[in-house]
């Protein structure tokens, strides 16, 4: 689920933490990287305990119009049971692994937070995709998966109060929404009919090599922040270190680390990585300065013999 790239974002935050904080305590970081990246799970099961409530919330709301008097607009519906029934979201509902993991970690926030719940239903309702879904009689899983690809994208992802409900539940996942998102479309793109259940539940990490990278450029940056700076301070000499933003300096020396102390990784390899995360989470210019510092360096440490890379794919 996630990829090198959220796994150095997630290192980048933890040193930004640091700098912002003053606190130099390395076991706490390695602590909240830990919780950062574990945290990032807890969203991705949110997010599809919601869609399951959306469908709980149709559910109830069929049983109320059975009841109900008066015609309504819906009632015109070849089939008003047909959005509940959409076989994706019933292999959620009846996902029995999914649902025993949001009891372990007790994910009962919709239950606790219904209002979202009934936002993002009407929402639905009034969507075109539904109203167009809902006025055919029947469907295959081609068009029920392609209906809850449209919703996700359209009605569910971009709504600002969840933004907001998860920004005020916690900070860090600001910047995990659009990856978990992503993740999930990707998820409901490749799904089939006959799906096993563990498909809703993905490894966070692919293996544990992945979390040991994580954990060693953390600490590695940290440790050798020192070094670290005068290395840029070399390449910089027009600059006062004040100048440059806080987070090209992270960047630098995260780059700069990973250079010179992961062999395995080729060097063109780091460097389109870190200028990737410099493009989202710096300032417009910052991925121009960061690779005509690293571009230099890499030369350098070419012509020093510094760069010990070892494996497949390497330039």
């Amino acid at each position: 689920m996630l990829t090198r790239r959220h796994i150095r974002v997630k290192v980048m935050q933890c040193i930004y933490a640091i700098t912002q904080s003053k606190d130099e305590s390395l076991e706490k970081q390695e602590k909240f990287l830990r919780f950062s990246i574990d945290n990032m799970y807890t969203l991705y099961l949110l997010m599809l305990s919601l869609i399951i409530e959306i469908q709980q919330r149709g559910s109830d709301q069929l049983r109320i119009s059975s009841k109900k008097y008066l015609a309504t607009a819906s009632d015109t519906f070849p089939d008003q049971a047909k959005f509940v029934n959409n076989k994706l979201l019933l292999q959620l509902v009846h996902n029995e692994p999914l649902i025993a993991e949001l009891k372990k970690r007790r994910l009962d926030n919709w239950y606790l937070n219904e209002e979202y719940v009934k936002i993002i239903y009407n929402n639905i309702v009034a969507s075109d995709a539904y109203q167009k879904y809902m006025s055919k009689a029947g469907s295959t899983y081609a068009e029920d998966k392609e209906l809850i690809i449209t919703l996700f994208k359209e009605v569910i992802a971009p709504d600002e109060k969840i933004f907001d409900y998860f920004e005020d539940n916690n900070l860090t996942w600001v910047d995990d929404i659009p990856i978990v998102n992503t993740y999930i479309l990707k998820m409901f793109k490749k799904i089939k009919h006959d799906q096993s259940t563990s498909f809703f539940l993905p490894r966070l990490i692919k293996d544990k090599e992945d979390m040991e990278f994580a954990k060693n450029l953390l600490r590695k940056t940290l440790l050798k922040d020192g070094e670290l700076t005068k290395e840029i301070e070399g390449k910089t000499p027009n600059w006062d270190k004040d100048r440059i933003a806080d987070m090209d300096a992270i960047l630098l020396k995260m780059a700069i680390c990973e250079l010179l102390n992961f062999p395995s990784i080729p060097e063109k390899v780091t460097i389109n990585e870190f200028l990737e995360i410099a493009k989202e989470y710096s300032t417009p210019k910052s991925s121009i300065f960061i690779n005509g510092i690293l571009d230099n360096l890499v030369k350098e440490y070419k012509k020093e013999g510094k760069l010990n890379k070892i494996g497949r794919g390497l330039i």
